[in-house]
């Protein structure tokens, strides 16, 4: 099964989960769609737009679940990122998991997922 993974602060996950769907953080809705990274971007990406934050959240979504409205487009670098057009129905997520700051400041992953 092929995942791409959101980090998301709790706070944000929280209200999806009130909601029945994940309607985007601030930034996703201000782009047109939601930013997704693949297991080898995550941490890239964490260190980029979340260095420090904790509180956060690594949300594990099933790439076949989103169908057509989720396409791989190029963003840093050139590199193929998922953008999901539409909110994310919470069935297609399959793990959520934290998210913690390391002693080094740097955010430690779950097994499975590259560290920095």
């Amino acid at each position: 099964m092929a995942l791409v993974y959101k980090i998301c602060p709790r706070s944000l996950w929280q209200e999806a989960e009130r909601l029945g769907r994940f309607t985007g953080a601030p930034v996703d809705r201000a782009d047109g769609f939601i930013h997704f990274s693949t297991a080898e971007q995550a941490a890239e990406t964490a260190a980029r737009h979340f260095a420090g934050q904790d509180d956060l959240l690594l949300v594990a979504v099933e790439v076949e679940a989103l169908g057509d409205a989720l396409r791989f487009e190029p963003s840093r670098g050139g590199a193929l990122f998922p953008h999901l057009y539409g909110d994310l129905p919470l069935r297609a997520v399959r793990s959520v998991s934290d998210l913690p700051l390391g002693a080094d400041g740097r955010h430690v992953f779950p097994e499975g997922i590259p560290q920095a």
